[in-house]
């Protein structure tokens, strides 16, 4: 699954490791890499940006896919992107799609924290994927960069399954969701609020999810890892008496 966004800045590796975490909650094998090769994130999120074996490693042909694996101490299996700017000397992004089928089987779930945007890095990613997730902010400019990556990915024939509003802030000025699924033609699968512990727990590198996890964004989170199971949601099995007065007072 490709977790894609149509610019920078909107959450999407937060999306993206915090959704691991909540899919391996759920009991499901998880692989999540990250394909942004010029500028990865996912590894400073939590805590593997000085992995001596990369994604890098793997498309330049001089490792296996398997030996660029790292268990995470919360259960999920994460292959992380080198944060040396060397490391892009002869990486090609088009070889993505060969790599990625080489983990085909061996998880319930492959997430791709994919490259921003419709460059070539971000195009590869896409078209790496079987389904993609979009992840936008609630204001215009967002919303119609992610409906030119949903044409884009349509293009290629993947299937497009929601998109996850983050940052919300239930401002006047933002996008309700019957707005942005009307503008997009696809489900909205989670609106994730503005949360500002979320900076801390990137900083701890930790998944909002285990750093507080009955805030309303964690809470939003599960849910969606739920939505993309097929799982009931039930606050009880996962957040407890403190997780619903969480969600009695902040929504």
């Amino acid at each position: 699954m490709g977790i894609v966004s149509g610019k920078g800045g909107v959450g999407k590796t937060i999306v993206t490791s915090n959704l691991a975490y909540a899919l391996t909650e759920l009991g499901q094998d998880v692989i999540v890499l990250d394909t942004n090769l010029t500028t990865p994130h996912l590894g400073l999120h939590l805590g593997l940006h000085l992995a001596p074996k990369t994604l890098h490693h793997v498309l330049r042909g001089e490792e296996k896919i398997e030996n660029s694996i790292y268990y995470h101490p919360f259960g999920f299996r994460v292959i992380p992107a080198s944060m040396n700017v060397n490391d892009l000397i002869d990486v090609d992004p088009d070889k993505l799609s060969e790599t990625i089928r080489r983990l085909d089987g061996k998880s319930d779930f492959v997430l791709m924290d994919c490259a921003p945007g419709l460059g070539k890095e971000a195009v590869s990613s896409i078209n790496a994927a079987d389904e993609i997730l979009l992840v936008a902010n609630s204001d215009i400019p967002s919303i119609a960069d992610s409906l030119k990556t949903l044409k884009v990915a349509q293009q290629l024939n993947k299937t497009v399954l929601g998109v996850v509003v983050n940052r919300v802030k239930n401002k006047k000025h933002e996008l309700d969701r019957a707005t942005i699924e009307n503008m997009l033609g696809v489900p909205v699968l989670a609106e994730i609020p503005e949360d500002d512990k979320i900076p801390e727990s990137i900083a701890a590198k930790l998944p909002i999810i285990d750093y507080n996890p009955y805030s309303p964004s964690a809470l939003n989170i599960r849910k969606l890892a739920r939505i993309l199971t097929g799982a009931e949601y039930e606050e009880s099995e996962k957040v407890g008496f403190f997780g619903k007065l969480a969600k009695i007072f902040f929504g």
